[in-house]
């Protein structure tokens, strides 16, 4: 039977929140370094939480604590994502040493103040991924992907499977209660566990959901049982997974399935499949089809497996009724060719916006001298002929300009931007150059837009910089103005240049989620770099500095942290 922990405590309280998060769908809001409530900014950063006050024209550090219960030991985890529900902090982090994911639960107090208030583990292996995010949040439920590799040497193979625990300082394994019911496991159809190999092929891929209210949560679980290789995406109604074999594996039947798994709780449905999208950007539910971008020697999205080669590319897209009870497969009509034979030696990053789906390619990282690519654009809802956009540079990230796209890759030692109009036709309007530099951060979170009126607005993206021998110099965010697709330079807020703090850091000491964030809140702009938030005055076609606030509190730590199991 199905052990359920039980939901008590008072409804979240309701709280200003604005989203400063550069998500995929609208109201599914994604795990980050970064948050904004009320008043107050919200940052996680190298184990610790920290709140930042904004409101009424100030600029002031409140609170610090550690991202971790206290008590605890921290070894072997990382604190990689930030959510906000009402005034509950969720961190998410994955423990090497426990085996599995820690969701931490914090307490923001209307003047800034930090309070933990309960830590729970939930059994899982190393969610990460280089492109994707591990958690989502509709309004008060948290979706959580985690993979679980399977045993099938071990003398009980529940010992693996979704459980939940509350922590406390003397936890035991015993403290465990199952969220994943036998009748919730769903097999891909042709993948026999004799046939997909070793320990790590063997694989449930288990969706989370998670009920919040007060202290506790209400969670529940479903998994795919398949080969390891994955991709997953949320919409606002399901959550999609992709499961494939590896190329090495021996597999002899179709090896890649996709899966819907509905939130309000419906059994999944399937559809077989060939190729694999590259990463949850891939994805788009709308109108009532999926359409997904796959390519034949995509490995899927787990780790760093998002960088390697993609291979012939094409558009699947098929009516959601299509999915059933896995028996069916896509026809070969399901899929559009796509053009792009280069991608067979590089990368390739796509978005799907408005009514256009563009995807262009960037280095690989066992070619780095591929030549330059051509971006393209698909109306994706008609089958069209894709258009070929010259850029003149390797596209590493696309994103929205509103209704166009901007793209964004190195050419030589500079920083491109190129903006693009989706409208008629696809076609390149303008290109702006940030010379001496590369993207201080490839993830989609860097990256934020903000309009200012009818096909205008302001971009932030964080950069890197170097100077003539090609030695770093230093990061920063740079601001374009678009008007019109017309995009010009407003300058950078730059990080100090004093001596790196020593921050007595003791765990997450590596920023695999990046650093630095462009925030946007009401007329006011503001840049995160490491311990510095700077914020800028617009005046004109130019911003700078106005004032800048470190918001790093040395902390004094006991020589020997409780130890719990």
């Amino acid at each position: 039977m199905l052990e359920k922990i039980a939901v008590t405590g008072s409804k979240i309280a309701p709280v200003d929140l604005v989203s400063i998060t550069n998500v995929q769908t609208q109201g599914v809001d994604e795990g980050d370094i970064v948050k904004a409530s009320g008043e107050h900014l919200l940052i996680l950063r190298r184990g610790r939480l920290f709140s930042v006050r904004i409101g009424n024209d100030t600029l002031q550090p409140v609170a610090s604590i550690d991202a971790f219960a206290p008590g605890s030991d921290p070894s072997g985890t990382w604190y990689d994502e930030m959510l906000l529900a009402g005034r509950t902090i969720l961190v998410i982090g994955y423990s090497y040493d426990r085996g599995g994911t820690e969701i931490g639960m914090f307490e923001l107090g209307e003047d800034g103040s930090l309070a933990y208030r309960a830590t729970y583990h939930l059994r899982s292996d190393d969610y990460y991924s280089a492109r994707n995010y591990a958690s989502r949040l509709l309004d008060r439920t948290l979706i959580f992907y985690s993979p679980i590799p399977i045993d099938l040497d071990a003398a009980s193979p529940t010992v693996s499977m979704a459980a939940l625990r509350r922590w406390r300082r003397d936890s035991t394994p015993t403290d465990f209660m199952r969220i994943l019911p036998a009748q919730s496991i769903y097999r891909v159809p042709g993948i026999e566990p004799t046939r997909v190999g070793d320990f790590y092929n063997l694989t449930l891929h288990t969706v989370n959901r998670c009920e919040l209210g007060g202290d506790t949560m209400d969670c529940r679980a479903t998994a795919i049982l398949g080969p390891r290789g994955r991709v997953f995406y949320v919409s606002q109604s399901a959550v999609y997974l992709w499961t494939k074999a590896w190329q090495d594996d021996s597999i002899e039947t179709e090896s890649s399935m996709l899966f819907r798994l509905p939130l309000d709780g419906g059994a999944p449905t399937a559809l077989r499949t060939s190729g694999t999208p590259l990463d949850q950007m891939s994805f788009l539910e709308h109108d009532g089809f999926i359409n997904v971008l796959v390519g034949s020697e995509s490995d899927g999205e787990g780790m760093w497996s998002s960088y390697s080669r993609a291979g012939e590319l094409a558009l699947l897209r098929v009516a959601i009724d299509r999915l059933g009870d896995g028996s069916e497969a896509a026809s070969g009509a399901d899929y559009q060719p796509l053009p792009g034979a280069d991608t067979e030696q590089s990368w390739v990053s796509g978005r799907f916006i408005g009514d256009w789906l563009v995807y262009g390619s960037g280095e690989s990282w066992d070619n780095e001298e591929a030549p330059r690519r051509h971006a393209y654009a698909l109306r994706y809802g008609e089958r069209g002929t894709p258009v070929a956009i010259g850029v003149g540079h390797d596209v590493q990230r696309i994103d929205a300009l509103g209704h166009d796209a901007i793209l964004v890759g190195p050419a030589g030692p500079d920083l491109h931007f190129t903006g693009v109009r989706l409208d008629r036709s696809a076609s390149a309007v303008s290109a702006y150059v940030h010379p001496d530099s590369t993207q201080g951060d490839d993830r989609t979170h860097g990256f934020f837009y903000r309009p200012t009126g009818d096909a205008e607005g302001i971009v932030g993206l964080p950069a890197l910089h170097f100077d003539g021998d090609g030695e770093g110099d230093g990061a920063s965010v740079v601001y374009l103005r678009n008007r019109q697709l017309q995009l010009r330079g407003m300058g950078t807020l730059d990080a100090g240049k004093g001596d790196t703090l020593e921050d007595a850091c003791v765990i997450s000491c590596v920023d695999w989620y990046g650093n630095a964030r462009p925030i946007f809140i009401g007329d006011r702009v503001f840049a995160l770099m490491g311990y510095e938030l700077v914020e800028g005055r617009v005046r004109g076609e130019r911003v700078f500095e106005r004032r800048r606030t470190n918001f790093f509190v040395p902390v004094t730590r006991a020589s020997s942290p409780v130890i719990d199991d």
